[in-house]
């Protein structure tokens, strides 16, 4: 089984692509620094980067609303690869591909590490974009569930 979940913040606004072709898609490369558990005594808190890289969809979404300093929850997987660069060498690569991605916070938190951050919608996973009548979050910074979802929900 091959499965990533990373919760981190992007470390940059994302590099989006748009493939040619006939069947033409969105790619998002973007950065994650993902804090590490625990500290030694005296020793500041240490974060890995980690190369992501989000396909479709999610691409769409992270094109949409993520910026540099948002906090996401990312479910994917490792991908290793290699090319031959422009001097002949090969260059071995892994990277997370994100397949869902979630705010990891309310909006109004996310603005106070970016004051320039751009306004997204309520929670939204699996790459796709809030639709108008997405829950919004809370003052308590939990998202409202309206009523008419109780049906849906696995538990009661």
């Amino acid at each position: 089984m091959n499965k990533v979940i990373l919760m981190g913040r992007l470390t940059r606004d994302p590099d989006i692509r748009h493939s040619q072709g006939e069947n033409a898609t969105v790619i998002a490369r973007y950065t994650l620094a993902v804090d590490r558990r625990g500290r030694r005594d005296g020793a500041e808190q240490t974060a890995d980067f980690i190369s992501m890289v989000s396909f479709g969809r999610q691409a769409e979404f992270i094109e949409k609303y993520a910026h540099k300093g948002l906090k996401l929850v990312v479910t994917g997987r490792i991908q290793t690869g290699s090319y031959t660069n422009k001097d002949g060498q090969k260059v071995y690569t892994t990277d997370v591909v994100g397949e869902e991605i979630e705010f990891a916070e309310s909006k109004r938190v996310a603005d106070s590490y970016n004051a320039d951050a751009q306004s997204y919608g309520g929670q939204q996973s699996g790459g796709y974009s809030a639709p108008a009548s997405a829950p919004q979050p809370a003052d308590d910074g939990f998202m409202n569930v309206p009523d008419e979802i109780d049906d849906e929900l696995p538990f009661s």
